[in-house]
């Protein structure tokens, strides 16, 4: 080929490639319109940035006519939004073409943000032609108040095929048919070049076909679906008819806009898709096909509550006040509406029984029989528990005492009390099941907070009815938690049915089983009022619909119904659903301690009661009184709404003084019932001559007696027991006179007499020699530059090796700040000086002082007791007033191989991880009396009686910057979570002054022994009580022994009727105990079975039968 000719074909090629380019660049697709600007803003829109809770109706956006900032808005609520009904939402555009273009269009939906937890599904409908999209969730609320600096945007393009096209008029329709909201930036249609938009100047189509989720009766009985279209009309009035196809037509006059037009079609058993056809004069303007879903038979039933919050919208009288007008006016409702028919009669749950039991002690005759009588005709229902508490912060008794006002209007007025509520609260102790079982409790009833700080709660167990069964096995109660929460009409009542479809419609898209559901119905916010309208609305829905069928209810009367119909299919869970809001307790650390210390002493003191007074003379009011006190501190409800915002207005300090005079009132109430048991014994006088030592546990013990200094002879004292047996004692660096008090017998007591010391010695083994302390059991060291526990071990024993962990960044008791709420942000205390505080023969101590960063100053102490397996170690911390967010924790870095972690709640022991329920806190855990750190060979028990939140492995708080843990990684680290003011409201936003927290730590060799971390969790909490007594007494007979070492008794006390005695016993084993009685009380009288209202039932010789990790109460009555 010669140089001309090739050239000639190459320039023939180029030629024709530029040619293709040419008609490349021609067919390049055109913007043909487009809503809003591509900005990353919601400016341009209507209603934005941040009015979306003005949306008012769906738009209608023509192309060319109508103004995106006037007629869009830039928030589409999608059907979980409650601010715009809880409902579908079609958001429609009609443009008009000049003639179908060739090639595929391309429409874009630019959205700017959406909901973070509940993207939505959008359905897309050009011209009947439908693809559904699922948005990626958002980067979090800021953006639909206004704020788009960091929303998370995300861009659909949809291809749009020619015959998805039409000459004429076009309409898209944009739905939400899941989820919640999302934010429009800017909305686009390309099409290919030559596309040309033309006015619409009269046009009629179909927009959308809603089935919604009801049914409704003929004359005749048959069940029908209403379908409600949507019909767009541009253009002069017209007259059209709408028709389902082979049925009768529906004549609609049409003005300009949107029409919502209603049709009935035959109720289907099975999917089924309809045709919709939209005429004028016989010529089809336009039609559709929707699918025709099966709709259920539901039956809803309403619990109409208040939402009971001690305090928080009001000062805590203010509540109880306005409570009370509740029941009354619901009374009056109820009364109003006796003869509607039923289903629609007004009912009423007051939650709690705190204000039912004010409103008794105040009401008049005629007043409490019409209480009494609305509760026995079913118009009110009262529920078990006395508030919403946090139940994990519960000692085991207080948490009998929760159910104790329940059980006493029970029998004072013959009521049935069988179903408990808490409301607000997420996550409940497991202990919860067998104390309201045995309460007389069937069913519990959950309504839990709707979103904030709930972790798991809801995705977990909303609409998931179970039977949750008791650590025995023996005992179990129909637990359901309400998917919706409790404050789904929190904002408006209920005038419609579209949050309850709207409900349904999740139901159906979880699979959930059951044809029964209920709704937690609280208006008003919180401590809100009876609806005077809910029957009205309940009344003429039923009249109108068949289905769902709506029923104002009580728990029992919802539990019930449904427990017949589907009890046999439900399942049974076991385990910790490890609460959520305890973390709150540690905004108040020092009053937490308080309490946690009054509900200890109340045990002992009915101990005492039992152990030295006629049953007669036992004050249980008095008792009971205390503890309400202790019970009321517990409550959920901490503080103000504004507690956090407005720490010092008056109306906060108010809140916060009522709250705070629970726990000191309760400390102050224990105390003197404590002291006034002893009286009986005391010895007059200004001189103590001889103390009386009393054991108020049911095993025998050895330990420190401390007596105050007041009252004590001048110098050095001696105590012995009267035969001269010295036993090692000391004088504190305050003054206080301490001496070891050996084999005390349970429920018994030992005198020692008090003298003045005169060239005595006594051989101990108790040393300390640099920054190293020894007993007998162990021996450890603190580290001088940290004053942490740098080594721990057991002198004696198998096991002698190091319990603390030397890797770890710091010892035992390390103090670690978190300033601010992300855990990298931490700072430990500064250097620290060590002096000896005490030693002596029976105790030895150091004092670590420091500099620490949100204290004023910072002091630790770790001391060693005679003949004491464990060591002490006591944190006083002087706090400054920081309002911003910070938090304190303690750290106890443990060196045990392979360990499990397990923790004492009440009436369960829980190993970490498998015995918590799927959905359970881990970010931190609440624990009683003891954490146990253990393998097969060794471990250690720490109790930390005065804290009761750790953390397992990591600093895990606050979830709102480390999120929600669902896996607790195998660790021996524990941290003391002791202090924060992280919450957003209710709880305190600082905690000035000095509070004091004590520790103790158990080596031990073998494996974990329940029965053991009890009883060292029980000593570390409740002393042996030391009472002055004139010298020579005689020594009493232990008033109760109890056997094997299994069963423990938690709680011994005189009857409530002061005609017997109660003991509570627990077996703490995996296997079934019998428990064998004896000892002064099993010889007045006969000894029965009991139930929790102290009524004898089954006689008993001296054994009693034990289930495993189970509770029972004995009785003996007093012949």
């Amino acid at each position: 080929m010669n140089e001309t000719l090739k050239t000639r074909l190459m320039s023939l090629v180029l030629a024709s490639v530029a040619m293709g380019a040419c008609l490349l660049a021609a067919a390049e697709p055109v913007l043909l319109w487009e809503i809003g600007s591509r900005d990353n803003d919601t400016q341009d829109l209507a209603l934005g940035r941040d009015r979306y809770a003005e949306f008012s109706e769906d738009p209608f956006f023509v192309v060319g006519q109508s103004d995106a900032a006037a007629v869009w808005p830039y928030c589409h609520p999608g059907p979980q939004d409650a601010w715009a009904g809880n409902r579908q939402h079609a958001f429609t555009i009609v443009f008009g073409l000049a003639t179908v273009p060739t090639e595929p269009s391309k429409l874009i939906l630019d959205f700017a943000d959406a909901h973070p937890g509940a993207p939505p599904v959008m359905r897309v409908d050009v011209n009947g032609h439908q693809t559904d999209l699922r948005l990626r969730g958002g980067a979090g609320d800021a953006a639909i108040f206004g704020d788009v600096s960091q929303a998370r945007e995300t861009v659909h393009e949809l291809p749009v095929p020619p015959d998805h096209l039409r000459a004429g008029a076009n309409r898209i329709a944009i739905t939400s048919v899941g989820g919640s909201w999302a934010l429009y930036d800017w909305i686009g249609f390309e099409a290919p070049a030559g596309t040309q938009v033309t006015p619409i100047e009269g046009a009629t189509a179909l927009v959308v076909a809603q089935t919604g989720g009801v049914l409704t009766r003929d004359g005749a009985g048959a069940l029908f679906q209403p379908i409600k279209v949507n019909v767009i009309h541009l253009g002069e009035p017209r007259d059209v008819q709408l028709a389902i196809e082979g049925l009768e037509q529906r004549q609609v006059s049409l003005e300009a806009g949107t029409h919502w037009v209603d049709l009935l079609a035959p109720a289907v058993g099975q999917p089924r898709s309809l045709k919709i056809a939209l005429l004028h004069n016989g010529e089809v303007l336009d039609q559709m096909e929707t699918l025709l879903e099966p709709v259920r038979k539901w039956e809803v039933h309403i619990l109409h509550h208040t939402h009971l919050d001690i305090g928080y919208t009001h000062v805590q009288t203010e509540v109880m006040t306005r409570q009370w007008e509740h029941l009354e006016k619901a009374i009056e409702l109820a009364r109003a509406t006796r003869d509607y028919p039923e289903g629609a009669r007004f009912k009423w749950l007051p939650e709690g029984l705190w204000a039912v039991d004010g409103y008794l002690g105040q009401a008049s005759g005629e007043q409490r029989n019409a209480l009494i009588e609305a509760v026995k005709n079913g118009s009110i229902g009262l529920d078990a528990l006395y508030g919403h508490e946090l139940t994990a912060l519960c000692r085991p008794e207080e948490l009998l005492e929760l159910t104790y006002c329940a059980r006493n209007l029970s029998q004072k007025y013959g009521l049935t009390i069988d179903t408990a509520m808490i409301t607000d609260v997420p996550g409940y102790t497991w202990g919860i099941v067998p104390v309201l079982a045995q309460s007389g409790v069937r069913y519990f009833g959950i309504g839990p907070n709707r979103g904030h700080r709930i972790g798991f709660t809801l995705s977990e167990w909303g609409d998931k009815p179970s039977y949750w069964v008791s650590p025995s096995g023996r005992e179990r109660i129909l637990f359901w938690v309400a998917g919706e929460g409790y404050s789904l009409f929190h904002d408006a009542p209920m005038r419609d049915g579209s949050r309850i479809l709207a409900s349904l419609e999740r139901l159906e898209a979880k699979n959930y089983p059951y044809d029964i559901t209920y709704i937690r119905y609280n208006i008003g916010g919180d401590n809100g009022p009876p609806d005077e309208g809910l029957c009205d609305f309940v009344r003429d829905w039923n009249e109108t619909y068949a289905y769902p069928k709506l029923i104002i209810s009580t728990p029992r009367e919802c539990f019930e119904a449904f427990e017949q119909r589907y009890g046999s299919q439900l399942p049974e869970i076991r385990g910790d659903f490890t609460p959520y809001w305890e973390d709150g307790a540690a905004s108040s650390a020092r009053e937490t301690a308080i309490n946690r210390a009054s509900a200890e002493r109340l045990v002992q003191a009915n101990a005492l009661w039992a152990m030295l007074r006629d049953p007669a003379d036992y004050p249980a009011e008095r008792f009971h009184d205390a503890w309400r006190d202790v019970v009321l501190y517990d409550e959920h409800t901490w503080g103000a709404h504004n507690s956090i915002t407005e720490p010092e207005s008056d109306f906060v300090k108010q809140q916060w003084a009522i709250k705070q005079a629970f726990a000191l009132e309760g400390e102050r109430k224990s105390g003197a019932l404590l002291d006034e048991a002893c009286d009986v014994v005391r010895a007059a006088g200004a001189t103590v001559e001889a103390v009386r030592v009393f054991n108020t546990c049911s095993w025998e013990r050895t330990g420190m007696v401390t007596v105050p200094a007041k009252g004590l002879p001048e110098g050095d004292l001696l105590a012995h027991r009267g035969n001269r047996e010295i036993t090692p004692s000391q004088r504190l660096s305050n003054g206080d006179f301490v001496f070891i008090a050996r084999k005390v017998p349970p429920f018994g007591s030992v005198d020692y007499r008090i003298e003045k010391a005169s060239g005595y010695s006594i051989k101990h083994n108790m040393r300390i020699e640099g920054a190293t302390l020894e007993n007998r059991e162990l021996a450890l060291t603190v580290d001088s530059e940290s004053g942490t526990i740098a080594s721990l071990r057991k002198t004696l024993g198998r096991f002698q090796d190091e319990y603390v962990d030397d890797a770890a960044e710091a010892g035992l008791g390390a103090y670690i700040y978190v300033e601010g709420r992300d855990p990298a942000n931490r700072k430990p205390a500064g250097p620290a000086t060590l002096t000896v505080k005490e030693n002596g023969p029976v105790m030895v101590s150091l004092l670590m002082e420091s500099s620490a960063p949100g204290c004023r100053s910072l002091k630790r102490e770790v001391r060693l007791i005679q003949d004491v397996p464990y060591a002490e170690l006591i944190v006083t911390m002087d706090r400054e007033n920081v309002y911003n967010q910070e938090a304190v924790h303690l750290a106890f870095p443990f060196s045990v191989a392979g360990s499990t972690i397990r923790i004492d709640t009440p009436w369960a022991p829980v190993e970490v991880e498998k015995d918590q329920l799927k959905g359970a806190c881990k970010n931190y855990l609440t624990v009683q009396r003891w954490v146990d750190v253990s393998n097969d060979d060794f471990g250690v028990t720490l109790a930390p009686i005065d804290a009761p939140l750790i953390e397992i492995g990591k600093i895990t708080n606050d979830p709102r910057v480390v999120g929600w843990r669902e896996v607790i990684e195998p660790s021996s680290l524990v941290y003391s979570y002791a202090m924060n003011n992280y919450w957003e409201t209710n709880y305190k936003a600082s905690q000035e002054g000095v509070t004091t927290f004590r520790y103790a730590v158990l080596p031990h060799d073998g494996s974990f022994k329940e029965d053991r971390a009890m009883r060292f969790g029980v000593e570390a909490s409740q002393p042996l009580v030391a009472v002055p007594v004139k010298p020579g007494g005689p020594a009493p007979e232990p008033f109760l022994r109890v056997k094997p070492e299994h069963v423990l008794v938690t709680n011994l006390k005189p009857s409530d009727d002061g005609t017997g005695w109660i003991a509570r016993l627990y077996a703490a084993s995996t296997e079934p105990q019998t428990a064998r009685l004896g000892g002064k009380v099993t010889s007045f009288g006969e000894m029965h079975g009991s139930n929790l209202n102290e009524e004898a039932q089954t006689a008993l010789q001296d054994v009693v039968g034990v289930p495993p990790q189970g509770m029972v109460t004995v009785r003996v009555n007093r012949d």
